[in-house]
């Protein structure tokens, strides 16, 4: 099924960015990738776009701080957080503030799957134990 919804993924991991980008497109959706949070900021996409997949760990405005400015600014883009060093209360607190999904890394292609979904059709449940 191909669903034209944008998907922006922001990850400064090159090789990581173009593996999810892959994912995402190979799962039907449009997608745009950024190499920072202020890249994504300052792009055309912005305001276009149906979810956003943000690593956590990122050096200038990491996904979590990312997710706080765009719910700030008034953009509500559900938000998927990835990240290679799972820490509980981070994850927890992102949670609470919103975000759709937390995942680790390696992200599960099904996962995402089920994660962009919800984002997309906040009536449809995902386990966010992630």
């Amino acid at each position: 099924m191909l669903n034209r919804a944008l998907i922006s993924i922001v990850d400064d991991d090159q090789s990581f960015r173009e593996s999810m980008r892959q994912v995402v497109m190979l799962l039907g959706y449009a997608v745009e990738a950024f190499p920072s949070a202020a890249d994504f900021l300052a792009s055309r996409f912005l305001p276009e776009t149906a979810c956003l997949v943000a690593d956590v760990q990122m050096s200038g405005m990491t996904g979590v701080e990312l997710h706080r400015h765009l719910v700030d600014a008034g953009y509500a883009i559900p938000t998927i957080l990835v990240t290679a060093y799972l820490e509980e209360a981070v994850r927890d607190r992102a949670l609470k503030d919103g975000v759709v999904c937390y995942l680790s890394k390696p992200v599960d292609a099904d996962h995402l799957d089920l994660c962009l979904r919800s984002a997309l059709q906040p009536d449809a449940s995902v386990d966010e134990n992630s």
